[in-house]
Parts: C-alpha cells; sequence; structure tokens
C-alpha cells in the first residue's frame, strides 16, 4: 500500500467547531503504516551499520576458530 492510498482511507475527527481533532484508520491500514515505519527504521540502521569500518572475519575462519567443524 503506497502512502497516497493510505491518505485515501484515513477519517478525520472533528471537534464541535468542526476543526479536524483526530484521524481514524482501519486497523490493517494502521499495521501497514507501522511495517512501513519499522522497515523506514531498519533501512536506516543498515545504512549507519555500512558507514562503521569494523574488522571483518571470514565465515570459514570464525567456524575454526570456534571449533564449529567443517
Amino acid at each position: 500500500m503506497t502512502i497516497a492510498e493510505i491518505l485515501e482511507t484515513v477519517r478525520f475527527v472533528v471537534n464541535p467547531s468542526g476543526q479536524k481533532s483526530a484521524v481514524m484508520v482501519d486497523l490493517d491500514v494502521w499495521e501497514e503504516i507501522v511495517t512501513m515505519l519499522e522497515d523506514h527504521e531498519d533501512a536506516e540502521e543498515m545504512k549507519q551499520a555500512k558507514m562503521v569500518r569494523e574488522e571483518t572475519v571470514p565465515w570459514d575462519v570464525a567456524k575454526k576458530d570456534l571449533n564449529l567443524g567443517e
């Protein structure tokens, strides 16, 4: 679901003065929003992790060091 599609599904709650005071979304839409936010957060964390230069160890070497066998 795209952001545009999500925006088409929202319903506004208005106060007695007629001003928008809250937004209602279906539970399925809310779960989609949460998933999108989590994906965005994960992407940011991956971006940050790629920027950090840390020493890496090849898997074969790590297995040998940890006595995990071949």
